[in-house]
């Protein structure tokens, strides 16, 4: 708003309500009076453009949506801890702690003999991406066999700056209130781990409603999750009767989002120099990135689209392939409208 008020312009205007028998020249008493004076209203008027901006959510940086978002009760969500499942060749104490790479988890829980809940120390999506062989911090006698073997819960970083900017905005244009879908998606994505939901009013009967999750890592939640949903939200042993955080009468069924294995065929040529071989490890992480993508829509998607050209167009990306031709998705050559309720993951890559 203020980009016209520069230094030259400001001098330029002080200077010209002097009397033209005064010396204004450069390097005159006059002159460098006014020069350090001029200085200070530039940076003053710089200083009220960046407080214009912090002023409106839409150009606010994160220190002052925060101030500005926390006016309607919203404040950024917490980074959470990952919660994974932990094999043993014995039962080993609740508090041991394990290490694998520059993590650190400890047993919290016992699930059944050998099988423990096991929490990453750290905080964020970082525990979500490490399995395998654990490493005992304190020694345990009689244990030979250590693995983390499955992510139940996923760790979740601190919310995003845009992310919280478009639910500031969100609270705007739609109202939680009562149990209607805005006010379960709100409490619904408020639990730890969940990264979207759909919500299905009425579709068992009256009274009846199903939510869809989707992990904060955007894959198919494991059951230890939609149990943990399903408490907070509506116990089974007794659903509808309000001893979750739903109104009364309302009963709340939970389901997870279906993780859909798409079948990949296509013929490429890879350019001098290179093989299949070479090029296969970043064309999976291509197409893993892909479906990536379209998960973290899907909440917002009625029914998410496998597209043949962005496929091609990707892989045509990498370095070391030069043609691609008769791609096909599940044996088919055309595009795959995934059902409402399903996620892509990479299945059988065929080249």
């Amino acid at each position: 708003m203020y980009e016209s008020m520069t230094y030259e312009s400001i001098l330029q205007r002080m200077l010209g309500r002097v009397p033209g028998n005064v010396d204004k020249r450069e390097g005159s008493i006059l002159y460098d009076a006014l020069a350090p004076a001029a200085a200070e209203l530039t940076q003053m008027y710089i200083e009220l453009d960046v407080i214009l901006n912090e002023t409106f959510a839409d150009t606010a940086g994160r220190q002052y949506l925060i101030k500005r978002a926390a006016e309607r009760g919203i404040i950024p969500s917490a980074a959470t801890k990952a919660i994974l499942k932990a094999e043993f060749n014995i039962d080993v104490p609740i508090g041991s702690r394990f290490s694998m790479d520059h993590l650190n988890y400890t047993a919290t829980e016992k699930i059944t003999d050998g099988e423990y809940k096991v929490q990453c120390e750290s905080t964020g999506s970082e525990g979500n991406r490490h399995f395998g062989t654990l490493i005992p911090i304190d020694y345990i006698d009689g244990l030979s066999r250590a693995e983390l073997t499955e992510l139940l819960i996923p760790g979740e970083d601190e919310e995003e700056t845009e992310h919280l900017r478009a639910r500031y905005y969100n609270s705007l244009m739609s109202q939680a209130f009562g149990g209607n879908i805005t006010d379960y998606k709100e409490k619904v994505n408020a639990i730890a781990g969940i990264g979207g939901v759909k919500v299905y009013p009425v579709w068992d009967g009256g009274g009846t409603v199903k939510l869809v999750l989707i992990t904060s890592a955007y894959q198919q939640p494991s059951q230890e999750l939609i149990d943990t949903v399903q408490a907070v939200i509506d116990p089974l042993p007794n659903q509808g009767q309000g001893y979750g955080i739903v109104p009364i009468g309302h009963k709340v069924t939970v389901v997870g989002a279906a993780a859909e294995a798409v079948k990949i065929q296509t013929q490429i040529t890879c350019n001098q120099g290179w093989s299949w071989e070479d090029v296969q490890p970043y064309a999976e992480a291509v197409i893993d990135d892909y479906f990536l993508e379209l998960a973290k829509t899907w909440a917002d998607n009625n029914n998410l689209v496998v597209r043949i050209s962005q496929l091609e167009t990707r892989l045509l990306g990498l370095a070391g392939i030069l043609d691609i031709a008769r791609t096909r998705i599940n044996d088919l050559e055309e595009n795959l409208i995934l059902k409402a309720d399903s996620i892509p993951v990479r299945g059988e890559l065929i080249v």
